[in-house]
């Protein structure tokens, strides 16, 4: 255990058959039911490839602002693209938020249906000119979906539901890997600045690939900031509100933000799993009872994505 938020081998999963599968279960659930962030270990995930993603995401943020700028993030670009500095506020209420992003999607072909008749959340990526960056992320962003679809089977079996019911609904899923740098924190800032303001997630489940500079503060239920270190070979993983509403508030997510530390730059990679655009996020069987009828409507998943990124992006202008 760090704190209170667990560290989960995620090993039995993919080799104790189902007493395995039900031990990570468990383990996952109580997490989900109560702080809303686990580490997870023996993931699967080479080691040499998450070094190659945070290699290759500093050559890209160290590159010049004209070459990052030629893959700018707008309304049209379908959630891809740079995002620069100052460009996005996580708490609208407070000031941008110190840090610079890269957004990739799903990589769909040009003549995919879904790219021709222009779907949201559908686009092609934009693709930077930093040589082996393309297939690098391609590599790492199939490696963690594969491992959030994982995730998603242990949500089922703690949940009491077919361990298959989320397959057909990430099998093209609005998911987006994001690349995140923070500056050095500046001796003055805006008031209530931050790397990466109070906010919760959108979609079903994040994981997060972390440097060792740390930054990263969940909001316990007793309501203090706790740190949430940075341990090797592991990943974040928090709920996110697409997941929560799933489960009629079973699961929860959890308010947390980036406090960039002082003198020193931070990289992380997040992969956020949101569903496919079409699937109809409504109250699971077994999430709502008499005492705790549904709270929410059924709404379509590329609605849901769409009614929490505007927010995000309105003081900057990138989305208007």
């Amino acid at each position: 255990m760090t704190d209170t938020i667990p560290v989960i081998d995620m090993k039995p999963l993919f080799e104790g058959g189902e007493a395995g599968r039900r031990h990570v279960a468990d383990q996952i659930g109580e997490a989900c039911r109560g702080i809303g962030f686990f580490y997870v270990a023996g993931h699967g995930v080479p080691a040499s490839l998450r070094e190659a993603v945070f290699s290759k995401a500093k050559e890209f943020f160290d590159s010049p602002e004209e070459l990052k700028r030629k893959s700018l993030y707008s309304a049209a670009s379908g959630n891809r693209g740079f995002i620069p500095m100052k460009g996005e506020s996580l708490d609208p209420t407070k000031a941008p938020d110190l840090k610079e992003a890269f957004n990739i999607g799903l990589e769909l072909p040009a003549d995919d249906p879904e790219i021709v008749s222009g779907a949201r959340f559908r686009a092609l990526n934009l693709w930077p000119e930093v040589p082996g960056f393309k297939d690098t992320m391609l590599d790492y962003y199939n490696a963690v979906w594969s491992l959030g679809k994982s995730l998603h089977c242990a949500f089922a079996t703690e949940l009491g539901i077919e361990t298959d019911f989320f397959d057909d609904k990430l099998s093209r899923p609005l998911a987006t890997l994001r690349l995140l740098h923070y500056p050095p924190r500046p001796a003055a800032l805006d008031e209530g600045q931050l790397g990466a303001g109070e906010h919760t997630d959108y979609g079903c489940v994040t994981l997060l690939a972390t440097d060792e500079v740390g930054g990263l503060e969940v909001y316990s239920r007793d309501g203090r900031w706790l740190a949430a270190p940075y341990i090797p070979d592991t990943f974040v993983c928090n709920i996110g509100d697409c997941l929560m509403r799933w489960t009629n508030d079973v699961y929860v997510s959890t308010p947390h933000r980036v406090v960039s530390p002082p003198g020193r730059e931070r990289y992380s990679v997040a992969f956020f799993l949101d569903p496919n655009p079409e699937a109809i996020v409504e109250c699971l069987p077994g999430c709502a009872t008499e005492e705790t009828p549904a709270k929410y409507p059924p709404i379509r998943g590329d609605d849901y994505l769409e009614s929490r990124l505007n927010p995000t992006y309105e003081k900057s202008g990138l989305v208007s």
